[in-house]
């Protein structure tokens, strides 16, 4: 309850702070890792700049921004969890969900890498090779986008989760840059988006160990929250900017922010 409490105080400091009250603005429901990673805060003045309408934005994880747009707490929703999405917009929350950029994810831990994850041939394999070894292993345990690719990737492997869980599988229910951070002060591996892991400082002993499995791929998805659903939706402002994400001139200001010489999200926008 006090979890739903404080999600409530964000949305609705969201709502009301900013810009000028008669100012034009969209509530964005979206991912921690596009907030950490620094994008939003390259690519929105942009769009701000262009368009005069300022996009607020709530970071959290996926599961809890679907939450908050399903409850009509946004206009538009950015996410990184294609079923769910899709889900989304059959139940009638969504006008229409859009591919928009990718990048993937990668297994991070100890440079002395005791669990042998570095010569794992898939993704699960390495995640086996951590359980079997007893290695700590920092999971979000939040509904997130990553932490549905987690669960993803246990899916078929004979690992009870449930009986490791407070063992040497750990829940940290926080977000990518806080369970980095524990996994950094325990040593500890974790899985993570690129993009974060690019961006994070407090990397400490822990270096990427497996990358490149298809299964790793991180797409992300943009929709309009339907207005027929919440009345209260901007749906003028919020289709704007869904199309300026989507155009070229939205894609290239994704495909040009970059981080240390590296970039951190590809679009890949398919418009119709």
């Amino acid at each position: 309850m006090r979890k739903q409490f404080l999600f409530g105080v964000v949305v609705a400091l969201v709502f009301s702070c900013g810009a000028k009250a008669d100012s034009p603005f969209i509530v964005v429901q979206s991912t921690t890792s596009t907030q950490n990673s620094g994008l939003l805060d390259h690519i929105l003045p942009q769009f701000t700049k262009e368009s005069g309408i300022e996009v607020r934005v709530v970071a959290v994880g996926t599961g809890q921004a679907i939450k908050n747009a399903r409850n009509g707490d946004g206009d538009v929703l950015l996410v990184h969890a294609k079923e769910a999405e899709e889900a989304f917009v059959a139940e009638g929350y969504g006008v229409k969900r859009h591919d928009l950029m990718y990048n993937d994810f990668v297994i991070v831990g100890p440079a002395n890498d005791i669990a042998a994850v570095k010569s794992a041939e898939s993704a699960s394999q390495a995640l086996v090779r951590i359980a079997n070894s007893e290695a700590l292993f920092i999971s979000r345990g939040d509904d997130s986008g990553t932490h549905k690719k987690e669960l993803a990737l246990w899916t078929g492997t004979d690992i009870d989760l449930s009986s490791a869980s407070g063992t040497w599988y750990r829940e940290s229910g926080r977000g990518m840059g806080g369970t980095l951070n524990i996994a950094s002060g325990m040593n500890a591996y974790a899985l993570t988006d690129r993009a974060t892991w690019i961006t994070f400082q407090n990397k400490g002993q822990l270096t990427v160990l497996f990358q490149g499995d298809e299964a790793l791929f991180n797409q992300y998805g943009i929709i309009l929250v339907n207005p027929n659903k919440h009345s209260n939706v901007k749906e003028k402002y919020g289709e704007r900017f869904v199309d300026w994400m989507l155009s070229k001139t939205g894609q290239t200001a994704i495909e040009n922010y970059q981080v240390k010489d590296q970039q951190l999200f590809y679009p890949n926008a398919q418009v119709e």
